[in-house]
């Protein structure tokens, strides 16, 4: 078989139909890889004529290749995008221009811009990783839907970020890690007979959460800088200090996963308040799946660790590190994959040297503590967002995701123990 690296530009699009009673369409796209490997395209807002001005470039791909690409309308008020149409077309170069068809009745929905340029594999492996990505390093920056009935609150503890990096196939081929059946909490996710309940709620919630509207914050990973960026702290209305540290790597322990459904990694901060009595964290950032590539925490340190860090110190003038483990109850990655993992990371974000340890390591309890303890004393962060409750009055994302539900006539009849769990659960 003949394997190629291709580049698609996704352009622009003209004549989509107006879908929103007030206003036009706010629409985006997913693109399909012989539906092996997936894009999904930014939300333009309130426009017929989108410009989009994307690219993706995918290695390895087999000769005879079909691209398929479905054009929806973000609607911030239903729990489904409405779809505006779609098409198929053989993966070859050029510019194209191309119709797109209602599915059903073959209804002309609007045109289609994009080009695409072919050039043959250089890889002797092609056959073995096949439709690999390779950039550019997207993201997207989602914050909770709960975070808008709380006033004077740190928005970053109520977001969630996804980042499309490359080369997964490249470090890990196949191998993907299953859910966990030993684990009581992923069991009442995926066995039983109340598992349906739960995974409504957290599907719900994923949507909610992952919801891609024009109000998020869209970019590119160039440099590692950007990637560093993504990990500075954010104002607190609350913090006495006015937001000195906005521009500074925050202290601060994530939770994780590597999708398999589009390579994607997912994550948010480890005690973000929204989470509480959320069944599985890992499992609402894979929306349920039964499968990811990776999963675990990590956390970003100076070298030497943040026990010997001083903050007169400028974050450009220290090597940093990212520590990443496999702790996740709900997966329970296979730490022998390890170092594919940290080899992963080092390939997307060059500025960070990257440690690699198993769960149960000493030295990964000894670093995290090491974090939370500077972010306590050095960084104003208060112990309720290190290890957050339920407070009276302040809606968690669970009871958000279930009045939706209950919103549009969906019945689930579960108990609240259910879909709850405690917030450090994985």
């Amino acid at each position: 078989m003949t394997f190629f690296d291709i580049t698609v530009h996704f352009l622009s699009a003209s004549g989509i139909p107006k879908m929103d009673v007030v206003g036009t369409a706010d629409p985006y796209f997913v693109a399909n890889l012989d539906d092996r490997l997936k894009y999904v395209s930014t939300v333009q807002d309130n426009t017929l004529t989108p410009t989009w001005d994307e690219v993706w470039r995918v290695k390895n791909v087999p000769q005879e290749a079909t691209l398929a690409v479905e054009v929806l309308d973000k609607d911030s008020n239903s729990l489904t995008d409405g779809y505006i149409g779609q098409f198929s077309i053989p993966v070859y170069s050029g510019e194209q221009q191309l119709r797109i068809e209602d599915k059903a009745l073959k209804r002309n929905r609007g045109t289609f811009r994009l080009s695409i340029d072919i050039v043959p594999s250089e890889d002797p492996e092609a056959s073995h990783h096949p439709y690999t990505f390779d950039g550019p390093i997207r993201f997207s920056h989602h914050c909770s839907p709960t975070v808008g009935r709380i006033a004077n609150t740190d928005s970053r503890l109520y977001s969630t970020w996804k980042v499309y990096i490359k080369g997964v196939r490249l470090f890990f081929g196949d191998q993907v890690q299953t859910w966990n059946q030993d684990y009581a909490k992923a069991r009442s996710i995926f066995q039983g007979p109340t598992s349906m309940a739960v995974r409504s709620v957290i599907h719900t919630g994923h949507r909610m959460l992952y919801a891609r509207t024009a109000a998020n914050g869209f970019g590119v990973l160039d440099t590692p800088d950007d990637f560093f960026h993504l990990l500075h702290g954010h104002a607190d209305p609350k913090d006495a200090q006015g937001g000195l540290f906005v521009h500074r790597i925050k202290p601060a322990l994530y939770t994780y996963i590597i999708a398999v459904d589009d390579e994607s990694l997912r994550f948010s901060e480890t005690g973000a308040r929204f989470l509480v009595n959320m069944a599985s964290k890992h499992a609402l950032h894979s929306n349920c799946a039964e499968a990811v590539r990776y999963s675990g925490e990590f956390h970003p340190r100076p070298a030497g660790g943040w026990e010997s860090f001083d903050d007169a110190r400028g974050d450009a003038d220290v090597q940093w590190e990212l520590v990443v483990d496999n702790k996740s109850g709900t997966y329970a990655p296979d730490s022998a994959l390890l170092p594919a993992l940290r080899g992963l990371l080092e390939f997307n974000f060059p500025g960070f040297r990257i440690v690699a340890l198993d769960y149960r390591d000493p030295e990964l309890k000894r670093s995290s503590e090491a974090c939370r303890a500077y972010a306590l004393a050095k960084r104003g962060v208060r112990q309720g967002d290190l290890q957050p409750h339920a407070q009276e009055g302040r809606e968690t994302l669970v009871q958000r995701a279930s009045n939706e539900l209950h919103k549009h006539g969906i019945s689930f009849g579960h108990r609240k123990s259910d879909a709850g769990g405690d917030a450090s659960s994985g």
